[in-house]
């Protein structure tokens, strides 16, 4: 049997991203496997889901800690449950550029937008007030710039006219599960 990729996954909060990689890692085709769950968050309910399916986690708050030294806390917990790639899954921190530096090309993370457009937070909201006809999400490779890495793939959902941002959000969430595993899959095997 072909050793499946090692992959960790950086959140901050339920994890739902995660939970739909997680799913994809089980099945016995999926190129990948979930090594480590790491959160700034220690309470962040997506540890507790990676738990009771058997993948260690690393939860430490940055609080009160030099980004450089948490950081490479986070790095050495990476290394040392084997991780190859990294996968940002709801994360709420920026890397540094020198974290990002030392996995170039292997961190990849889910944006809920069609970048370019909408980099950042409230893409929701933004693509609303805009008067978009369609939004959706993009998995993209991580740099030093936020949201800017090359594009891997993209879904797209319609903006209705009575859309709120929850609908919205809703929707494009549901696109996200389905996109993000497939994608990886690609990418860890490119």
């Amino acid at each position: 049997m072909v050793e499946k990729h090692p992959v960790g996954v950086l959140i901050s909060g339920r994890g739902s991203n995660m939970a739909a990689l997680v799913a994809a890692a089980e099945a016995m085709d999926c190129p990948y496997r979930i090594a480590l769950v790491a959160s700034d968050k220690p309470d962040a309910a997506g540890l507790a889901f990676a738990r009771d399916h058997g993948i260690a986690t690393f939860a430490r708050s940055p609080r009160g800690i030099p980004k450089a030294e948490y950081e490479a806390a986070i790095n050495a917990a990476l290394v040392d449950a084997g991780v190859r790639t990294i996968a940002l899954a709801g994360y709420m921190r920026l890397l540094s550029p020198g974290f990002v530096a030392r996995w170039r090309d292997r961190i990849v993370n889910i944006h809920p937008s069609l970048l370019p457009a909408y980099k950042g937070l409230d893409t929701h909201a933004r693509a609303i007030a805009a008067g978009d006809a369609e939004a959706g999400c993009s998995v993209h490779v991580v740099t030093e710039e936020l949201d800017a890495g090359s594009v891997l793939g993209q879904a797209r959902v319609p903006i209705l006219p009575d859309d709120t941002v929850d609908t919205l959000a809703a929707r494009v969430l549901g696109e996200e599960h389905r996109l993000y595993p497939r994608i990886l899959a690609e990418y860890v095997t490119r």
